[in-house]
C-alpha cells in the first residue's frame, strides 16, 4: 500500500479508537457529580467503571480470535454500534445500578474498537514501518484522552451530566462511514468458524468472581470467611477448568501455545501494570481534584493535560526513533521505570501539594506509559506468525484491562477503607457527629462546612495518594519483565503481505500434488 492508501485506511481505524476512547473519558471527570446526583456510594462510583473494564477485558480475547476466523471490517463496525447505542442508553440513566448495566454493554464494544484497532493497523503496516504512524495514533489518543474529560467537564457544568453519553454518536457515524470507504481487506478464506463457548462463560465467571469478592470483601463480609472462600474457590476453579477446555478445543478463545512464547509471557505481565497505571490513575485522579481540591470537573478535566501531552511526546517520539533504527527494547526499559517513578511520585501528594509539581509528576506518569504501552504490542506481534496476531494482540489488550479492572477494584477498595477510618477519626477528634459523611456516599464538598470540609479534603487525598502507592510494586515487575525481553529485529512486511505470501506458498505446495493426479 501507498502511503496515502495507508493514511486513508487508518483514518476509519482511527476514528474507531477514539470513539472508544471518547466513550470511556468523557465520562471521568464528571463521576463524582453523576454519582453524587444518583445518590451512589464510593462502591458504585468504582463500580461505574469497574464494570466498562470487566467486560472490556472479557470481550477483548472473543473479538480477537473472532478477527481470525471472520471478516474484520464488519467486526469493528458492529463493535461501534454496540458501544455508542449503549453509551446514549446510559444517559437515561436514573440510578447507579442502570448506570452500571449500560457501561458494562459498552466495555463489549470498546473491548472489540481496542483489540480490533491494534489487529487492523498490523494489517495494513509492517512492524519496522509502525513508528512512522506513531505519532498520528498518540494524537488521537491524546485528544481523546485529554479532550473527553475536559468536554465533559464542559458538558456537565452547563448542559447536564446526561450529555456526555451522547457525544460519541457523531464521531461513530463518521467511522462506520469512513471505514466502509477506506479500508479494503482481502478476502477471508472460508473455513469452518466453531466459536469457543465453554471458554467464553468460564472467563467470564472466573473474572467476576474475583472482581465480586474485592469489591465486596471488607464491606458486605469479612476477607476471612465463607463468602470469601466460595467465591475465590469458585473463582480458581474457573479459571482452572479454562485450561483444560482451551487446551481441547480445536478453536480455543486463548490459544495456549501463545504462552510457549517468552516475548508473549512477559509482555503480558508487564501489561497488568500498564493496566493500573493507566486506568487507576485517570479514575482516582478526578476524585482528589474534584474533591480534595474543590475543583469543578472542567478544571478536574484541564489537570490531566500534562499526563495526556506525556504520552503524545513519548509516543510520537520513540515511534519515529523505532522506525529509524529498527530497536525498541530500550524505550520499553526507560518508560517502565518512569512509570514506577511517577506512580511513585504521585503517592506523596496531599491537600495542599502544588499542583505545577502535581503536573510534572503526572507528566513522568505520562511519559512512562507513552513509551511502554504500545510498545508491549509492537514486540508481540513482531514475534507471532500472522494467524496468531489477532489472539496474541487481544491476549495483552486482555490482561491490561484486567490488570485495570482489578486495580480499579482494588484500589476502590482500600481507597473506601482508608477514607472512612480517616473522616470517623476526624470527626471524632472534632467531636462532630456526621454519621453521612464517614458512611462511604461520595461527599459534595462545597456543601460542607469548614472543619469537616478539610477533614475530608484530607481524607481523600491521603487515600488517594496511599493508592498510587499501591501500585508502585507492580510496576516494578513491568521493569524487571522488559528487562528479560529479548529484542527481535522488526518485520518489514504487514500482515496482508504475510498472508498472501503464506497463501502463495500453500498454493505452490499444492502444484505437484496436483499435477501427479
Amino acid at each position: 500500500m501507498t502511503h496515502r492508501e495507508v493514511l486513508e485506511a487508518l483514518s476509519g481505524i482511527m476514528l474507531g479508537m477514539f470513539v472508544s476512547i471518547l466513550a470511556t473519558s468523557v465520562v471521568s471527570s464528571s463521576l463524582p457529580k453523576i454519582i453524587a446526583d444518583l445518590g451512589g456510594t464510593q462502591a458504585a462510583f468504582t463500580w461505574v467503571v469497574t464494570a466498562t473494564l470487566l467486560t472490556t477485558a472479557i470481550s477483548t480475547p472473543i473479538w480477537g480470535k473472532l478477527s481470525d476466523l471472520v471478516n474484520r471490517k464488519t467486526l469493528i463496525q458492529v463493535a461501534l454500534v454496540i458501544s455508542v447505542v449503549s453509551s446514549a442508553a446510559a444517559g437515561f440513566s436514573e440510578s447507579t445500578e442502570m448506570l452500571i448495566a449500560c457501561r458494562a454493554v459498552q466495555g463489549v464494544g470498546a473491548g472489540g474498537l481496542m483489540a480490533l484497532g491494534s489487529v487492523l493497523i498490523a494489517d495494513i503496516i509492517s512492524p519496522r514501518e509502525r513508528g512512522r504512524y506513531m505519532g498520528l495514533l498518540g494524537s488521537v489518543m491524546a485528544v481523546g484522552m485529554v479532550g473527553g474529560p475536559l468536554l465533559g467537564g464542559i458538558i456537565t457544568d452547563s448542559f447536564g451530566w446526561e450529555w456526555n453519553f451522547f457525544v460519541g454518536l457523531p464521531f461513530a457515524i463518521a467511522a462506520i462511514v469512513v471505514l466502509q470507504r477506506t479500508l479494503h481487506l482481502p478476502p477471508v478464506v472460508e473455513r469452518r468458524v466453531r466459536i469457543d463457548y465453554l471458554g467464553i462463560m468460564l472467563i467470564s465467571t472466573g473474572v467476576a468472581l474475583l472482581l465480586l469478592w474485592v469489591t465486596f470483601a471488607g464491606n458486605n463480609f469479612d476477607w476471612v470467611s465463607w463468602q470469601s472462600a466460595a467465591m475465590v474457590g469458585g473463582a480458581v476453579l474457573a479459571l482452572g477448568l479454562v485450561v483444560v477446555v482451551e487446551a481441547r478445543f480445536p478453536e480455543p478463545l486463548i490459544p495456549l501455545v501463545l504462552f510457549k512464547n517468552r516475548t508473549v509471557v512477559l509482555s503480558v505481565v508487564a501489561s497488568i501494570a500498564v493496566g493500573i497505571g493507566m486506568f487507576g490513575s485517570a479514575v482516582f485522579l478526578s476524585q482528589y481534584m474534584q474533591i480534595s481540591r474543590g475543583m469543578s470537573p472542567t478544571q478536574s478535566g484541564l489537570m490531566t493535560t500534562p499526563m495526556v501531552v506525556g504520552i503524545f511526546l513519548s509516543s510520537t517520539l520513540s515511534g519515529q526513533l523505532i522506525s529509524r533504527y529498527g530497536r525498541y527494547r530500550g524505550y520499553m526499559i526507560a518508560g517502565s521505570i518512569l512509570l514506577a517513578a511517577g506512580l511513585g511520585l504521585m503517592g506523596t501528594i496531599d491537600s495542599h501539594t502544588s499542583l505545577v509539581l502535581i503536573g510534572v509528576y503526572l507528566a513522568v506518569l505520562g511519559i512512562g506509559l507513552g513509551m511502554l504501552q504500545q510498545n508491549l504490542v509492537l514486540a508481540v506481534q513482531n514475534t507471532l506468525p500472522v494467524r496468531d496476531i489477532g489472539s496474541g494482540t487481544s491476549l495483552v489488550a486482555f490482561f491490561r484491562t484486567l490488570g485495570g479492572t482489578m486495580g480499579v477494584s482494588v484500589l476502590g477498595a482500600a481507597l473506601t477503607l482508608r477514607v472512612t477510618d480517616e473522616m470517623r477519626t476526624g470527626l471524632a477528634d472534632l467531636g462532630i457527629e456526621a454519621p453521612g459523611i464517614a458512611s462511604g456516599s461520595l461527599p459534595d464538598v462545597h456543601t460542607l462546612s469548614g472543619p469537616v470540609r478539610e477533614l475530608v479534603e484530607s481524607a481523600y487525598a491521603a487515600g488517594i495518594a496511599e493508592v498510587f502507592l499501591i501500585g508502585v510494586p507492580f510496576a516494578l515487575v513491568s521493569v524487571v519483565c522488559v528487562f528479560l525481553l529479548r529484542e527481535v529485529p522488526l518485520g518489514a512486511r504487514s500482515g496482508i503481505e504475510q498472508r498472501l505470501a503464506e497463501e502463495v506458498r500453500r498454493l505452490d505446495d499444492d502444484a505437484p500434488a496436483q499435477g501427479a493426479r
